[in-house]
């Protein structure tokens, strides 16, 4: 079981921006997605980017591509979820995730690693 730990979240403004990091351990190295997911209140979880084997490819939410960017840095263990121009509905809890087998990138059951999360709140 790997052990993912995020941090990086805070409250801010619209239209401010923030950066979510991901210290990731106890994987083996080995893993097909390393993504960010986030849950509001009363809604599912849903997938806002993830990075495919080792980062050869990125995938975003249609509501965060242009306004987020996934990237890892391998000597630190760590994936990070860059984020700019916030909006209210970016509000929720951010979880990082990692699947160790193909599925689709945005669905949560792919997944079979998960952090513990971490608060993001955006005020208009």
């Amino acid at each position: 079981q790997a052990l993912l730990v995020e941090s990086g979240g805070d409250s801010v403004m619209a239209g401010g921006s923030m950066r979510l990091s991901c210290v990731a351990s106890g994987y083996g190295q080995s893993f097909v997605w390393m993504g960010w997911f986030r849950q509001a209140p009363g809604k599912e979880r849903e997938g806002v980017a993830a990075l495919y084997t080792g980062g050869v490819a990125a995938f975003y939410a249609d509501s965060v591509r242009d306004r987020f960017t996934i990237s890892q840095d391998n000597a630190k263990n760590t994936l990070y979820l860059q984020m700019y121009s916030l909006k209210p509905e970016d509000t929720g809890m951010y979880y990082c995730a990692l699947a160790r087998r193909a599925g689709l990138w945005s669905l949560p059951s792919t997944y079979s690693d998960w952090g513990q999360g971490t608060q993001v709140t955006v005020s208009s």
